[in-house]
This record gives structure tokens, C-alpha cells and sequence, in this order.
């Protein structure tokens, strides 16, 4: 090799050396958080934005000093990477997503990488993945969580697709992602839109706790009539217990908040709670998989029902409840009933999620690592909570554990709360005060470890109206079929389940 070839090679890998590790495309805050987390731990990032100006916005003001370099175009963006070539979106779920992979496509080549780190469904991450792979593109859909303050410091990551890209992005993601006791919060989870419906699912127990926790401020606020101080300082109490959590812990912050006139602010703030989506995904799944995911459907229809203000307040004006409304017995032993109960139901939430994902990865053929989804949970995202260690190692010690609720930890958890889960249920309906998620969590617990349930009065109505047929106890499996008036024939209707 000549002096000046020499000097050309040399010069070639000093412009490789200095070319991107990976692109982010949108630059709102969690894509520019997510790109300076990754600028921390050591990668150079190529950031671009479809109204342009924002990128340069971005290296003249939260980027500046950074090792982040500008693109022009998506063309000037690909041209500035590392092979294989790592795009990651950070954009809004649906079209947009959609728009960009067929703008890259083109300008992209066989082994190069591209990741939707939105809320995107999964089933349009299964459709992506294998739309891609027919291109020789490999596709990643990855769930991101911990909103903006876990994208800059360090979020829970669920990356899914095609397994062939894992190696060339597992070192960034567990750079990034949050760390417990060491170990990321992100590990592979699975194919085709797996990562997606892990996340997927994370939204809807997200749902539910949040839901359940504002059920137990609503009983102190009503039945026992305590401020939002008093109850600021219980969370803190409940924090230092098997509650300890991320959404105890704002809550608690919350509650103590006060407005610029010294009043709390929580009570100046409207009754009425939007929704993105995600919770309600979950619940049609569970509908569409026969799974009776219960929790996180109440607290999809307490956010409709809290959008009715207009009408509930019309409502309130000629709709009486009970005339006692106000807890008389002992003040301290109730909150202790009410923290129970918050903690039984938050375990039902979570046995009902991984009943979810465990019949959609039986249904999809997905290989699910539990265990290691319950680790991914622990840090940076908004469920992550103390006892997420307990459904890591309940799934350790029997990966093919079927329920939590059969965990010896979790079955004698729910024992020692039962009582009090009861009494809160029972005083909340008597005293006139909606508790949904708490009443729907301890109604699928008693409908769970019922041997007997009144489904065979529903067989016998199914098969009296519509021949629909019914199973007899002795004999599983073998359906017949009634003539209940002795008017009707003996011909039978096909059978379904539900």
C-alpha cells in the first residue's frame, strides 16, 4: 500500500470513527431526553426532526456541548451512521410511524436497523416486523417507559422483533435503561410485536393502579373526611410498606402540594381524566383472548365515567345515596384496612396482566421470559414497585406458574389482607362511595377460588332460548342439547366459547 493510500485508509476510518452509533428521529422531550441519556453513557447520536429547524434548536440550547450530531434530511441522517445502521423513532404512534419507515426504506440497506420506541399498538408492530424482514430490514419495536424524567436518567426499555438486531442495539438499550441492584431494566422480550404488548400491558396496570390509588384517597376524603395534608403524610407511612412505589410516592408529593395562595392545589384541579389508549388496548386484548382482565377495565370506564362532568353534576342535584355518608368507627384501624385493601387489589392487577400476556404468548407462540419482564418493571418505569421482586422470583421458582395468586408468597399476602379488603369494599357501598376497581379485584379474587360458579344456570338459558347446547359434570367435553318446553325439536344450534 502506497504513502497516499495509506493516509486515505487512515483518513476513512477517522470519518467511520466519528460517524453516529445510532439516530433518533422527533425531537419533543422524550426523544431529546432519550438522546442525551445516550450521550452520557458514551454514544454519539444523530438527531433529526421532520420540521428541521428544531434540530438545530436542539444543538444550540439542551445539546450544546454534547457529542450529538445534526441532520439535514433523512438522507444527510443515514449517511452520518455507523453500519449496520440503527434508526430509532421516537414519534406518534400510527401513521407517522409508518410515513418514516417508508421514507427509510429506500435509503436504507440489508441488515440495517429500524425501532419504533412509541406507544404504537403491537399488532401493527407484528405487521411492520414481517413487512420489514420481506426487505431485508430488521425491525424492532421497543415499549419505552418512565416518561420524560426516565428517558433522560434512565427508563424501562421492552424491545421486541426480529431477534437479529438485539446484539447490535442490547448494548445501548442496557446502558440506558434504569439499573436495580446493578442489572438493567430491559432485556429482550420477545418476537414480532412482543415488546410492544408487554408495554401494552405495563399501560393498563399503570391503569389500574392508579385507579385503585385514587379509590383509597376518595374513601379518606369522603369517609373519613381527612385533608390532603393528612393524607400526604399516610402515603409517606404507606411508602415505608409493601406499597412502596413510584405512584405512592407522587402521590404522596401530590397531596402536599400547594397552590401560589397556600391552599392545596389537588382540590382546585377538575375531577374529569383523559386517556391515550393504552389502557383501553388492553382491555379489548383481554376481551379478544377470553381473559378476565377485569381490574384494568374498570379503571378504563372510570376515567369515561369521570369525563361526564356536566352530567354527574346535574345528576347530584336529583340523585340521592345513603344518608350516612361519613366513617363513625375507629379512625387509624380503618386507614390500615383501606392500605390493605389497596395492596390486595394491586396484586390481583398485576395477576390478571400476566394472565394477559400469558395466553396471548400461548395464542401467538411468543416465548415469554416472565421473570425477566417483572425485572424490566422494577426500575424506570411509572408501575415500578417494591414487590415486582416477588413476581420475578415467584416465576423463577415455577416458570410455568399458571396464576400469581397461587404463589405461596403472593397467596399468603392476600390471606393476611383479606379482612380489611372486605370491610373497605362493604363500608364504601354503604356509605355511597364508588370503589370499582377495589370492588371488581376482590369480585374476581372470590370468583377465582370458587369451585362452583353460576355459569351452568347460564349453559342451561343459552341451550333453553338457542339449542346452544350445554356439558354435564360427569361428562366434560360432550355437548347435548334439552328440549326445556317439550315444544321445540331436537335439533341443536353449533357451539361456541366466549
Amino acid at each position: 500500500m502506497s504513502g497516499a493510500q495509506s493516509r486515505l485508509s487512515e483518513l476513512a476510518h477517522i470519518l467511520e470513527h466519528q460517524k453516529g452509533d445510532i439516530a433518533l428521529i422527533g425531537l419533543a422531550v422524550m426523544g431529546q431526553n432519550l438522546i442525551l441519556n445516550m450521550n452520557d453513557h458514551g454514544y454519539t447520536v444523530v438527531a433529526f426532526n421532520r420540521t428541521v429547524s428544531k434540530v438545530e434548536e436542539f444543538l444550540q440550547n439542551e445539546a450544546k456541548g454534547t457529542k450529538v450530531i445534526g441532520a439535514k434530511s433523512m438522507e444527510d441522517m443515514v449517511a452520518k451512521l455507523k453500519k449496520p445502521r440503527r434508526v430509532m423513532m421516537l414519534v406518534k404512534a400510527g401513521a407517522a410511524v409508518d410515513a418514516f419507515i417508508e421514507k427509510l426504506v429506500p435509503i436504507l440497506e440489508a441488515g440495517d436497523i429500524i425501532i419504533d420506541g412509541g406507544n404504537s399498538e403491537y399488532q401493527d408492530s407484528i405487521r411492520r416486523c414481517k413487512d420489514l424482514k420481506a426487505k431485508k430490514i430488521l425491525f424492532i419495536g421497543t415499549g419505552v417507559s418512565g416518561g420524560e424524567e426516565g428517558a433522560r436518567y434512565g427508563p424501562s426499555l421492552m424491545p421486541g422483533g426480529n431477534e437479529e438486531a438485539w446484539p447490535a442495539v442490547r448494548g445501548i438499550f442496557q446502558s440506558v435503561a434504569a439499573k436495580v441492584n446493578g442489572e438493567p431494566c430491559c432485556d429482550w422480550v420477545g418476537p414480532e410485536g412482543a415488546g410492544h404488548f408487554v408495554k401494552m400491558v405495563h399501560n393498563g396496570i399503570e391503569y389500574g393502579d392508579m385507579q385503585l390509588i385514587c379509590e383509597a384517597y376518595h374513601v379518606m376524603k369522603d369517609a373519613l373526611g381527612m385533608s390532603p395534608q393528612e393524607m400526604s403524610k399516610i402515603m409517606d407511612g404507606w411508602n415505608k410498606t409493601e406499597l412502596d412505589s413510584f405512584l405512592i410516592e407522587i402521590t404522596r408529593d401530590i397531596l402536599d402540594h400547594k397552590d401560589t395562595d397556600g391552599k392545596p392545589l389537588i382540590n382546585k384541579i377538575m375531577d374529569s381524566a383523559g386517556q391515550k389508549g393504552t389502557g383501553k388496548w388492553t382491555a379489548i386484548s383481554a376481551l379478544e383472548y377470553g381473559v378476565p382482565v377485569t381490574l384494568i377495565g374498570e379503571a378504563v370506564f372510570a376515567r369515561c365515567l369521570s369525563s361526564l362532568k356536566t352530567e354527574r353534576v346535574a345528576a347530584s342535584k336529583q340523585i340521592k345515596g345513603p344518608s350516612k355518608t361519613k366513617y363513625e368507627g375507629n379512625k387509624e384501624e380503618f386507614i390500615e384496612h383501606i392500605r390493605k385493601a389497596l395492596y390486595a387489589s394491586k396484586i390481583v392487577s398485576y395477576a390478571q396482566g400476566f394472565m394477559l400476556m400469558r395466553e396471548t404468548a400461548k395464542e401467538l407462540n411468543w416465548k415469554l421470559n416472565f421473570g425477566s419482564i417483572a425485572l424490566m418493571w422494577r426500575g424506570g418505569c411509572i408501575i415500578r414497585s417494591a414487590f415486582l421482586g416477588n413476581i420475578k422470583q415467584a416465576y423463577e421458582k415455577n416458570p410455568d406458574l399458571t396464576n400469581l395468586l397461587l404463589d405461596d408468597y403472593f397467596k399468603n399476602e392476600i390471606q393476611k389482607c383479606q379482612d380489611s379488603w372486605r370491610k373497605v369494599v362493604a363500608t364504601a357501598v354503604t356509605l355511597g362511595i364508588p370503589t370499582p376497581a377495589f370492588s371488581t379485584a376482590l369480585a374476581f379474587f372470590d370468583g377465582y377460588r370458587s369451585e362452583m360458579l353460576p355459569a351452568n344456570l347460564i349453559q342451561a338459558q343459552r341451550d333453553y332460548f338457542g339449542a346452544h347446547t350445554y356439558e354435564r359434570l360427569e361428562n366434560p367435553g360432550k355437548f347435548e342439547h334439552t328440549n326445556w318446553t317439550g315444544r321445540g325439536g331436537n335439533v341443536s344450534a353449533s357451539t361456541y366459547s366466549a
